[in-house]
């Protein structure tokens, strides 16, 4: 069995910065619409946290709490999706727009995704008839994607 996400991760020496974005998939059929929470941190580019789900202020505050400890405190930037708003300390929380820049490496780091399982593309014959699968395969292409990005550091 694999340990959690937070055991692949780098802590930057300065304060960490995180990139807030989602995506939605579906399990079975289109109308089954998962969408999948991500937290990247900007100067590792690691996915830091994740969590599928609905888009409930429930399901924001237990992606929030998933985000490791030594990253809790970072500054979030996010779109301006109202549960971010919510979750997250005002402080810690700047929302902006796509022409900011702010959001472009998470945003871009779903093409990644979508590319490498095919699974999570829009438009597919590849798809998930279970959220446990669903959800292993994302958890999967996560640890081997920030275990290499953890091998470049070294």
């Amino acid at each position: 069995m694999l340990p959690e996400l937070a055991h692949s991760l780098i802590v930057p020496d300065e304060p960490p910065i995180l990139e807030l974005d989602e995506l939605w998939s579906f399990v079975l059929k289109k109308a089954d619409k998962r969408w999948i929470s991500i937290a990247l941190c900007r100067e590792t580019r690691q996915v830091v946290a994740f969590l599928i789900g609905d888009r409930s202020a429930a399901t924001s505050h237990r992606w929030w709490e998933k985000i490791p400890e030594a990253f809790r405190q970072a500054h979030c930037f996010s779109d301006f999706w109202e549960a971010y708003q919510i979750v997250i300390p005002l402080e810690q929380h700047t929302a902006s727009g796509k022409e900011s820049g702010q959001t472009a490496p998470v945003e871009r780091w779903n093409n990644p995704l979508r590319q490498r399982l095919a699974r999570f593309v829009r438009k597919t014959l590849s798809f998930s008839k279970s959220d446990v699968m669903h959800e292993i395969c994302l958890f999967l292409f996560l640890h081997r994607y920030n275990n290499e990005l953890a091998l470049s550091f070294d």
